[in-house]
């Protein structure tokens, strides 16, 4: 069900400010949606103080794809900025299996979504895109340019294409009525309240969950590959802490329609499964499958719009850092965790 937190409004135009506003994120039971709570409570005033309100939705309260359920929910909350984190996500065979669904039900959700901040005059919202729509032949680094560049990789063309809408949508709101609407594009994200299911979970949680059983049952832990491949990680409250940026900052600020949220460092897997070891206390031997393909060797993205944007003293948390509280949040939400 819905959770609520009581925020410290601060001054900006159309960002927080003024009193009364009404935040709500669709998607807040889930990795982003979680790390966002975090960053409420934790910003000035925390939840103690202030006249803002966020409210942080779970599938239980509406069905997105639905018109009228999702307008009930406007209805009732009178949103004046929204978070929009909410997505039919699944791994590599659900995807392949369910192009359909996954393009249908997305672009349902984000229709409904994007037209009712619209006709709610919702002073700014903010959607949530990824990485992995870009084409496999856009040029590296990566940049906010190439995403339309050419087709989405086939193996899940209809969630990424459902995402690409989701963008273009939300720029021609933007472009024929002037409403605030920001694309985020975040790239790896890991932290607590991941999903750690090792059919579908990301290359970070996939190795916490692999390294937790390896360790509970006395065996090696195997990583596929030759643990060489790059990759941007971004821990889930930093990309929580840019979200917060873009609802407080000044309309003046916002000069970009999309804005890729990527981690400054490229690092190798090997070096994300050490940091995993090193962080569950396994003693047991490590093992490359190197008859498992690697994959893409880098998927470098350029954060330069992302830099430009934020405080200068902005800084994510390290890698080890922020695998060590993934590693922890784990192991203590391990019968509720989703795996």
């Amino acid at each position: 069900m819905a959770s609520e937190v009581n925020g410290h409004p601060s001054s900006s135009e159309n960002g927080v400010g003024g009193g009364g506003e009404v935040y709500l994120v669709t998607g807040g039971s889930g990795l982003l949606g979680q790390a966002l709570k975090r960053v409420v409570e934790a910003s000035e005033g925390g939840a103690a103080k202030g006249s803002s309100k966020w409210v942080f939705l779970s599938s239980k309260d509406a069905d997105l794809r639905d018109y009228e359920s999702s307008r009930r929910l406007f209805d009732k909350h009178r949103p004046t900025h929204v978070v929009h984190l909410a997505a039919k996500v699944g791994g590599l065979f659900a995807n392949m299996a369910d192009q359909v669904g996954f393009f249908r039900q997305n672009m349902q959700m984000n229709d409904n979504i994007v037209s009712l901040c619209h006709d709610y005059k919702v002073k700014r919202a903010i959607f949530c895109l990824s990485t992995c729509v870009f084409p496999p032949s856009a040029p590296m680094p990566l940049t906010e340019d190439s995403l339309h560049s050419a087709p989405p990789h086939p193996s899940n063309e209809g969630y990424a294409n459902a995402k690409r809408m989701l963008e273009c949508l939300a720029r021609y709101y933007r472009q024929q009525y002037n409403d605030e609407f920001v694309c985020i594009i975040p790239t790896n994200l890991y932290g607590p309240n991941d999903n750690f299911n090792l059919e579908e979970a990301h290359v970070i949680p996939a190795l916490i969950h692999k390294c937790y059983l390896a360790q509970q049952d006395n065996q090696p832990f195997v990583v596929s590959g030759s643990g060489k491949p790059l990759r941007q990680f971004l821990y889930s409250d930093d990309c929580a802490r840019i979200i917060y940026e873009l609802l407080r900052t000044s309309s003046e600020k916002l000069t970009f329609n999309s804005m890729m949220c990527v981690g400054d460092t490229e690092h190798s897997i090997k070096q994300v499964a050490d940091a995993i070891v090193s962080a569950m206390e396994f003693k047991g031997e490590v093992k490359y499958d190197t008859s498992k393909a690697d994959g893409v060797y880098k998927k470098t993205a350029s954060n330069a719009i992302l830099r430009g944007f934020m405080p200068k003293d902005f800084t994510p948390i390290p890698l080890e850092e922020g695998i060590r509280r993934a590693v922890v949040w784990f192991k203590d939400n391990f019968d509720k965790a989703r795996r």
